[in-house]
């Protein structure tokens, strides 16, 4: 269990929270590249950490991050002009550059200087992965640019997409780190079906319940749960958690090649998380099939790609069909990530973990906590938290089945890599 003062610590990102004060030491994903997809496009609204911002691309393709009113008269610049390399507010035509400078305004005589006295909050971007990522924090602590393995890859071998989940966002990552509810929830009933999960054949499934390792690193922790098979055999999937939201995982393509993926649950709000998803592959570029990311329900058939809310939901049940979770899947809800928005959502918004009994096989759920709570200390007391910086830019995760003896952290694994290294 956390403690109600703890579970606050942890769950409140606004600007004058200890927890909002932590994640504002990282680099953020604000949007993805695609939401700005030319200069002068039409900008964007992006709400993070409990701000209301808008994003655009100006002239020369810079990205600015700015607070949503014109501090003017407070008038959403939504509707601003994106031109000549700044947005420029429609109500009385003040315009912003993407560092938050005033260059022009329409209604006030140009003689008074008075633009050169105006600023607007902005914050620092850069775009790599296909993500738009922004630094919301002090600018003498500006971290080292993001650098995970997936974030260099070439574009024809990865997919990121994005989607709203009506939770906090812990509850995102609780969900994400944990290994012992993977095969439970996504289990299929039968090999027959053609709906996504693991069937009843995979050693995922097959496995008794997994003990769970879990190594603490510079960057958050690596860990694997081990399930034995039978007198011979062990399978073995591997995680990787970097603070303070990212996991990495192994996946496979819909035609079974081995990825790796991962999440990142970045909070819109104390109530409210945008779940970043990417798989990548480390052989073979993705197919258009993969791209559209049927199995776990975040592609564009699932997820309404002007508002990025799923198409199942919690305001229809998520489709659930209950002769489905009688005959074919554990849940009746198609798409495996979409069974874990339903599962998390369900908890409520922000879930009372006072009220939890945690056992062994949530041992990397107890541990990241910890993690959590030392990293706000950590920056409480003016220090640096993990995973600040990129000590994690070559990790992998796989799975496999092993000899039984055999140490996780050693072995040859299918994605290309030895897990407890690099890529």
């Amino acid at each position: 269990m956390l403690s109600r003062e703890d579970n606050e610590l942890l769950t409140r990102v606004g600007h004058s929270t200890p927890m909002g004060t932590t994640m504002r030491r990282y680099w953020l994903p604000a949007l993805l590249g695609w939401e700005l997809p030319e200069p002068d496009c039409p900008p964007v609204r992006v709400r993070l950490l409990g701000e209301d911002l808008i994003a655009f691309r100006d002239t020369r393709g810079r990205v600015g991050l700015l607070d949503e009113f014109c501090p003017h008269r407070r008038a959403s610049l939504f509707f601003g002009r994106n031109e000549e390399c700044g947005l420029r507010c429609v109500y009385h035509g003040w315009k912003y550059d993407v560092d938050g400078r005033c260059v022009d305004m329409m209604n006030e005589p140009g003689e008074l200087q008075f633009k050169d006295k105006i600023a607007i909050t902005s914050y620092p971007t850069l775009e790599t992965g296909g993500v738009i990522w922004a630094y919301m924090g002090r600018p003498e602590q500006t971290p080292a640019p993001p650098s995970f393995a997936w974030t260099r890859v070439p574009a024809s071998h990865i997919t990121v997409s994005k989607v709203i989940q009506e939770s906090n966002w812990l509850q995102g990552v609780e969900g994400g780190i944990d290994t012992s509810h993977a095969p439970i929830l996504h289990r299929l009933l039968t090999s027959d079906t053609t709906r996504p999960g693991f069937k009843p054949d995979n050693p995922f499934v097959r496995g008794k319940a997994p003990k769970l390792e879990v190594d603490i690193t510079d960057y958050g922790y690596r860990y694997a749960g081990v399930r034995p098979l039978d007198e011979a055999n062990i399978h073995v999937r591997t995680y990787h958690f970097i603070l303070p939201f990212h996991q990495i995982r192994p996946s496979r393509s819909e035609g079974g090649v081995p990825l790796v993926a991962g999440h990142m649950w970045v909070p819109i709000d104390d109530e409210n998380t945008m779940v970043y998803n990417w798989e990548y592959s480390v052989t073979e570029p993705l197919t258009a099939e993969d791209r559209l990311e049927r199995r776990l329900g975040n592609g564009p058939h699932d997820v309404d790609q002007k508002t990025f809310r799923g198409i199942r939901n919690r305001r229809n049940n998520y489709m659930l069909d209950r002769q489905v979770q009688k005959t074919e899947s554990f849940t009746g809800i198609d798409g495996i990530n979409t069974q874990d928005r339903a599962i998390q959502e369900g908890m409520g918004p922000i879930v009372d973990r006072s009220r939890e009994h945690l056992g062994p096989a949530d041992r990397a759920i107890i541990q990241a906590r910890r993690l959590l709570l030392e990293a706000v200390k950590n920056v409480t007391d003016g220090g640096t938290p993990r995973g600040v910086e990129p000590t994690y830019s070559g990790l992998a995760a796989a799975e496999a089945v092993l000899p039984k003896g055999t140490d996780w952290r050693d072995a040859e694994l299918p994605a290309g890599s030895q897990i407890a290294q690099t890529v």
